[in-house]
């Protein structure tokens, strides 16, 4: 996977901007000189096997792991090694893999502490409406201690909570994970119309390649901690290397080479 033409220049300015980012855990490199762009009003979409790095990156981006080299522009404004807490009030939030909503605290306090970072009271409660019209189970719950919700309802509620800090973009970490295909299906639907109603950029980390592909507009192929692959999503469908490893769509002909090959090996 060697495809990487350039992001569109017609998708609009880059509201985020990544420039040969490497961030490491001690001695080991977990993202290898990454450079990507997320224009104003775009969805994008980051994929890659487990251990690729998608994660590592976003917790690059939001602030909770600081690169060793590199840079992380957010609204034309370096953001490199910027506190994650100062960055919610640059109008950057992070829905984190395994959604970690506070258990004990009710829906609508964790609603709250979405929003911890605003002193605009009027503008906080137009949000929390917002929230309760795309998840209306999250109203009916408000009272309801967060860790008595199923997992789909705990992954509504962390997109909520981000979107109570208004931001102007959303990193996403694996928002289907364990979900099922229903709840999958009901969870992107929002998604798409949070982009559609109020313009946020997004930037999604998905393990369900195909739907992510469907909803985001621009989408990156990870290997390795690098980035390998680069294109709109229209055409990174139609690409035989995604159909293959991250669509299930097999190719004869790479299936023919590879029964010769293990005949070969066997003999």
């Amino acid at each position: 996977m060697t495809d990487m033409p350039t992001p569109p220049s017609d998708a609009g300015s880059a509201l985020l901007k990544l420039t040969n980012i490497e961030s490491a855990y001690g001695p080991i490199k977990a993202i290898r000189g990454v450079s990507l762009e997320v224009k104003k009003g775009q969805i994008v979409t980051l994929l890659g096997s487990n251990g690729a790095g998608k994660t590592t990156l976003l917790k690059t981006i939001s602030g909770i792991l600081d690169p060793v080299r590199g840079t992380v522009e957010f609204a034309n404004e370096d953001i490199t090694g910027v506190e994650s807490s100062d960055l919610v009030k640059k109008g950057l939030s992070h829905v984190p893999e395994g959604r970690e909503v506070f258990p004990l605290l009710t829906v609508y306090e964790n609603l709250m502490m979405g929003a911890y970072t605003r002193s605009d009271r009027d503008g906080v409660e137009r949000d929390l409406e917002q929230a309760y019209r795309y998840f209306p189970i999250l109203k009916e719950r408000e009272t309801q201690p967060a860790g008595l919700l199923s997992g789909g309802q705990q992954q509504m509620l962390a997109i909520a909570r981000a979107l109570l800090a208004n931001p102007q973009m959303i990193l996403m970490d694996e928002p289907s994970l364990g979900l099922s295909p229903k709840l999958t299906k009901e969870i992107f639907d929002i998604i798409r119309m949070i982009n559609r109603d109020s313009g946020r950029s997004i930037l999604l980390v998905e393990q369900n390649a195909r739907i992510a592909l469907q909803t985001a507009d621009f989408g990156y192929i990870m290997e390795n901690g690098r980035i390998v692959m680069q294109d709109t999503c229209a055409r990174l469908m139609e690409k035989d290397d995604i159909q293959e490893f991250y669509l299930g769509i097999k190719q004869e002909g790479v299936r023919t080479e590879r029964r010769w090959k293990k005949k070969k090996t066997w003999r």
